[in-house]
């Protein structure tokens, strides 16, 4: 009879024992979970710390902090802005220098007057040529056409049709038919002086379009030629004291002046 209440606690011990393992395996599980958890979360945080570092590095951002730390060296700051200033036209000059060709400025104005230097930027010379041109053509045409006048009025008074009276625009008023019959050798001479006067005009105006024509070509090419001749700032004229010694002696001859040019 004394070992029946071991029998009816042995159950409750084994339920006791059964849930209590349960719960022990339960809380070990969320532990583990839980150091895993904080073990990927460190994982992650020293990641994304490296990567930040590594991000650091590349932008040089520690050197920009070092360098910002270091004590600045005024000296050596004002030699180098010194240096920058006195780059600084020589690189706007080579910048601004234009230097062209002068077979592509000779070939532009042969084909186009004025093209030349306009390639070559003198556009102050365009003025002077075309001018030039100008002048010509208008010296071309009004002699040309009193050529051709004259031409007909000396035709007319060399015939001997009295209804070829052209010659008579050319004479004062008052003057008649009769009048220019009585000194007709006269004013057949004239006529033909008139008229060879106004043809050589004419000729001589055709060879100056062509001789303005000329120089702007010219012009081009030697100003594009020259466009790279460096001329230096030395460049003075000074009149000096000179003594002129004779070849063959070897001995003062003279005193005189001699001009020097340095370039």
């Amino acid at each position: 009879m004394k070992k029946k209440p071991l029998t009816y606690l042995l159950p409750l011990v084994l339920l006791c024992c059964f849930l209590f393992g349960e719960s022990a395996d339960v809380h070990a599980q969320r532990a583990r979970k839980h150091r895993e958890g904080l073990l990927k979360a460190d994982s992650i945080r020293a990641q994304h710390v490296a990567d930040s570092l590594a991000l650091l590095d590349t932008l040089g951002i520690p050197k920009r902090i070092t360098d910002l730390e270091n004590p600045v060296d005024t000296a050596l700051l004002a030699r180098q802005n010194d240096s920058i200033q006195q780059q600084m036209p020589e690189i706007e000059l080579k910048k601004k220098k234009w230097i062209p060709n002068s077979n592509s400025a000779i070939w532009l104005s042969l084909a186009i007057p004025g093209a030349g230097q306009i390639y070559n930027h003198k556009y102050w010379k365009l003025p002077i040529i075309y001018g030039g041109f100008v002048g010509c053509i208008y010296a071309l045409t009004w002699n040309g056409q009193m050529y051709k006048d004259y031409s007909q009025a000396y035709q007319d008074i060399m015939s001997d049709n009295p209804a070829n009276d052209s010659y008579m625009d050319f004479l004062p008023l008052g003057y008649t038919q009769a009048d220019v019959m009585n000194q007709l050798s006269y004013f057949q001479d004239l006529f033909r002086r008139r008229k060879d006067l106004y043809r050589r005009q004419r000729d001589l105006s055709i060879f100056a379009f062509i001789g303005v024509y000329l120089l702007s070509v010219i012009d081009a090419y030697v100003d594009a030629e020259l466009s790279n001749f460096d001329i230096s700032d030395d460049l003075s004229m000074e009149w000096q004291p000179a003594i002129f010694n004779d070849a063959r002696c070897g001995l003062p001859q003279g005193i005189g002046v001699q001009c020097n040019i340095k370039f």
